[in-house]
C-alpha cells in the first residue's frame, strides 16, 4: 500500500484530534496553504472540520471526524495455486504486477494495482468532479482520428499532473496519481491497465458475473482477478467508445464495431443480442508491429529466410499476393511485414475497416483509407466498395485490401490487378485449395478465369495446441485442362512434426511471370532470392528488426542493392570466421 501526505495528514489528525494547519504544516512539510486546501476537500467528505477562529488573524485549526472503513476483499479462489510466470510494466507511470498462477486445472491470471490508504483513495474521488468539469471538450467529441486523439489524451494528462502539483505532494506521487485519475476518467478503468499489457491480444467481458478474460500471448486464454461491477458499467464503456468514435450503441443499435484511440478494434453488444449479458471485447493493436525479422527469427520463427526472399522479389516485381489463413493466424501480421518491402518512391493506398496496417515512416506517400458506418438516420456511411473505386483515381502504384469479403469488392480489386496494379489482400481461408474455392464461391463468386491474375498465395496457420502461428504454405494457383479446373501448386510447406519448411514444388508460373516482364533467368532468379535471404539473415543477426530500421534498410536496398549486398555477406562472412 502506497500512503501519501494526504494519509499523513489524516493519520495525524485522528491521533491528535484537533491540529492547528501549522503544525500540520511541519507535520507533513507542505506550505500551510496547501494544508489548508487539501483539508478543505476532505472536508467536503466528512473525513473532517475546518474550525475558524473569530478573530480573522488566526489560522484555523483541523478537526478528525470519521476515516470510512473499507470492506474486506470477496475472495473468489481465482489466482490460487502455483506461480508459473511474473512480471511487471508501466501503465502510465502506474506500476502494475501480473501474476499467472496454475492450480492444475487452469491458468490465471491477476493483476496487482497500486493500492493507496483510504484517506487518498477519497481525496481522488472528491477531486474527480473538478477535473471532469475542467476535461476539455475536444476530451468528450469524437475521436476517433488516433493522431489527434493520442493527443487530447496527453492533453489531458498534463492537465491533470497540473491541477494535482498545487498539492505539493512529491514528484512521483503526483505521476501516479494523475495515471490512475487518467485511467478513471479519460480511459477505460483497470481495462485501460490490462489495455497496455503488451502480453495480452484480447480482452474479453463476457458479462458482470463472469471474470474479465484475457488472451496472453505465452499462455492463451486465462481468467483475470477483475470482475466488472455490473452490467450497466459495460454499457458505460462502451458507451463511451462509441461517443468517442462518434458511432451509437442503444436498444435500437446494439451492436457497436470501433477502435480505440491505441488503433484497438472494440467490439461491444448489448442484452438481449447477447443473452447472458453485455459483452465487450478488444482485440489489441500491436504497439511495436512485427517485421519481417520477427517473423523469420525470434519471437515468430514462422518462415525461413528463402520463402521471405520470394515474397520480397514477387512485392518488388509488382506481384499480386493474397494472404490466407483463419482468424488470429497473423494474416495482418505477414502483411504488415511484407508491405515494407514495397520500394519507397511508390503510392500505396490502403483500404480497411478497422486501421490495421502500418508501414515504416520512409513510405511517405502512403494513402489509408477507412470505411465508415452509416450514422443514427442512416446516412454517411462509406463502404469498402466506395473506398476502392475512390482509390483508383489516386493513381496508385499498390493497393493494400485489409480483407476481402464480397463480391464487388472482389471484382473492383481483380480488376484493378487487370489494369496493372499491384495488390496485397487477406483472405479467410485455411489452406490454398479453401482459399480458391472460397474465391469462386459465394459470397465472392469470382470466375474461376479471374484468379489468374494472383501471383501467389500466403496461407498463415495457427496451432492452437502449442500456441504457434506459421506460413503453412505459399503457393500459386494452376488452370487444369477445362478454364474452370482450378489447383495449387505448393512451393513451401511447413512440416508440423519436426516444426521445419521444406521447398516441394517449382514455382513454375512465377518464373515464367518474372521472365516475361524482367528478362530473368531460371538461375537468376533463383540467385536473387537467395541474395535477398542473404540480405534478411545479416539483418536479423545484427538485430535490425524494428519498423523503422527495416524501412530505412529497404529504403537503402532500393537505392544501392549491390552495395547492401556486399556489406550483408562481408558481415556474415566476418562472423563465420
Amino acid at each position: 500500500m502506497i500512503e501519501t501526505k494526504i494519509d499523513h495528514i489524516v493519520s495525524y489528525l485522528q491521533k491528535k484530534r484537533t491540529v492547528g494547519v501549522e503544525a500540520l504544516s511541519r507535520h507533513v512539510q507542505i506550505p500551510p496553504a496547501t494544508v489548508e486546501l487539501i483539508c478543505a476537500i476532505l472536508e467536503k467528505g466528512g473525513i473532517l472540520d475546518i474550525n475558524y477562529s473569530l478573530n480573522i488573524t488566526e489560522k484555523p485549526t483541523m478537526s478528525f471526524r470519521l476515516l470510512p472503513t473499507e470492506p474486506a476483499p470477496v475472495e473468489d479462489g481465482l489466482g490460487k495455486g502455483k506461480t508459473i510466470a511474473s512480471y511487471t510494466f508501466l501503465a502510465d507511470e502506474v506500476p502494475t504486477t501480473v501474476t499467472i498462477t496454475d492450480n492444475e486445472k487452469e491458468k490465471f491470471y491477476s493483476l496487482l494495482l497500486v493500492d493507496f490508504g483510504t484517506a487518498t483513495k477519497i481525496f481522488l474521488d472528491l477531486i474527480k468532479d473538478e477535473l471532469l468539469r475542467s476535461m476539455p471538450t475536444s476530451a468528450q467529441s469524437d475521436v476517433s482520428d488516433i493522431e489527434k486523439a493520442a493527443k487530447v489524451r496527453a492533453d489531458f494528462k498534463r492537465m491533470i499532473k497540473n491541477y494535482i502539483s498545487q498539492f505539493y505532494l512529491g514528484t512521483d506521487v503526483e505521476n501516479l496519481l494523475a495515471g490512475v485519475l487518467l485511467h478513471k476518467l479519460f480511459g477505460l478503468g483497470e481495462i485501460e491497465i490490462l489495455d497496455q499489457d503488451d502480453w495480452l491480444e484480447e480482452i474479453i467481458i463476457n458479462n458482470s458475473k463472469s471474470p474479465i478474460g484475457v488472451y496472453h500471448r505465452k499462455f492463451g486464454w486465462l481468467k483475470s482477478n477483475i470482475y466488472m461491477a455490473d452490467e450497466e458499467a459495460i454499457f458505460n464503456y462502451a458507451s463511451q467508445i462509441g461517443r468517442r468514435t462518434g458511432r451509437q450503441i442503444a436498444t435500437l443499435t446494439p451492436i457497436l464495431d470501433a477502435r480505440l484511440e491505441t488503433g484497438d478494434r472494440v467490439c461491444a453488444t448489448l442484452s438481449p443480442v447477447s443473452s447472458h449479458g453485455n459483452t465487450l471485447t478488444i482485440r489489441r493493436f500491436a504497439r511495436n508491429p512485427w517485421t519481417i525479422g520477427n517473423l523469420i527469427g525470434e519471437p515468430g520463427n514462422s518462415m525461413t529466410p528463402e520463402m521471405a526472399g520470394l515474397l520480397w522479389q514477387a512485392i518488388h516485381y509488382e506481384l499480386n499476393i493474397i494472404i490466407a489463413g483463419g482468424t488470429a493466424s497473423g494474416k495482418t501480421t505477414a502483411l504488415n511485414a511484407l508491405a515494407a518491402f514495397i520500394p519507397t518512391n511508390q503510392r500505396i493506398v490502403s483500404i480497411e475497416d478497422t486501421r490495421e496496417i502500418v508501414l515504416p515512416p520512409y513510405q511517405w506517400n502512403w494513402v489509408p483509407l477507412l470505411t465508415r458506418n452509416q450514422n443514427a438516420e442512416g446516412l454517411g456511411e462509406v463502404t469498402m466498395l466506395d473506398l476502392m473505386v475512390t482509390s483508383l483515381r489516386m493513381r496508385p502504384d499498390r493497393i493494400i485490401l485489409g480483407e476481402m469479403r464480397r463480391q464487388r469488392e472482389a471484382e473492383v480489386l481483380f480488376e484493378a490487378m487487370h489494369t496493372g496494379h499491384s495488390v496485397l489482400s487477406t483472405l479467410h481461408a485455411d489452406t490454398g485449395m479453401q482459399a480458391l474455392r472460397r474465391l469462386t464461391s459465394p459470397p465472392i463468386s469470382l470466375p474461376a478465369s479471374d484468379l489468374d491474375a494472383v501471383h501467389l498465395l500466403v496461407i498463415q496457420y495457427r496451432d492452437r495446441r502449442k500456441n504457434i502461428r506459421r506460413t503453412l504454405e505459399i503457393c500459386e494457383i494452376e488452370t487444369g485442362a477445362k478454364e474452370d479446373d482450378l489447383a495449387t501448386n505448393v512451393i513451401y510447406r511447413w512440416r508440423p512434426r519436426t516444426d521445419t519448411f521444406d521447398m516441394v514444388g517449382e514455382p513454375n508460373k512465377y518464373l515464367k511471370e518474372l521472365n516475361l516482364h524482367t528478362g530473368m533467368t531460371k538461375e537468376e532468379i533463383y540467385q536473387d532470392i537467395k541474395n535477398r535471404a542473404t540480405i534478411l539473415r545479416w539483418m536479423i543477426g545484427n538485430k535490425i528488426t524494428d519498423m523503422e530500421s527495416v524501412g530505412r534498410i529497404m529504403a537503402l536496398y532500393y537505392s544501392k542493392p549491390k552495395e547492401i549486398l556486399e556489406i550483408a555477406k562481408k558481415s556474415i562472412d566476418s562472423k563465420k570466421k
